[in-house]
């Protein structure tokens, strides 16, 4: 049985150009299918929120934040993974949340993969729940793969 650490107070910091070959790395190492360096400079150029997360001065997470009206929605929210079930994609969440709220959000969505288990556990623990499904959303190895749609209220 492995011992989950409670991870440090990690630091926040907006993702910069000089971040985006590395995120992009990541996201291959994590994803089948990943998002590449110049999705995540679009995301920039858009004006979404685009978030580090480091454990002192390594980054150990980042996050894409897209705002509309008063709602935003998780576009992209990912920890490495030798530091995954150390309580830093909850950290990860939870400043979305509060980045969300300061801009006036009242709820938060986001789309996840049935398959992926350990990020509907994380997300059901936050407090989101599934309001839907969109039919074949994520590219799959052997065709398409749906994902649930998840809500989070933030006025609580």
């Amino acid at each position: 049985m492995s011992v989950v650490v409670p991870a440090p107070d990690p630091v926040f910091a907006p993702m910069s150009e000089l971040d985006l070959e590395w995120v992009a790395a990541q996201d291959r190492l994590l994803y089948p299918f990943p998002w590449s360096a110049i999705s995540f400079a679009d995301s920039m150029r858009a004006g979404y929120g685009c978030w580090m997360m480091f454990d002192g001065s390594e980054p150990v997470g980042y996050a894409v934040l897209m705002m509309v009206l008063d709602e935003a929605h998780i576009l992209n929210i990912s920890v490495v993974s030798s530091r995954q079930s150390c309580g830093f994609g909850r950290r990860l969440l939870d400043h979305l949340g509060r980045v969300a709220r300061e801009v006036g959000a009242r709820q938060l969505f986001l789309e996840v993969r049935p398959s992926n288990a350990p990020a509907l556990a994380l997300y059901q623990r936050a407090g989101f729940e599934t309001i839907g499904r969109r039919k074949g959303y994520y590219p799959a190895a052997e065709g398409r793969e749906d994902a649930l749609i998840m809500r989070l209220p933030l006025w609580r």
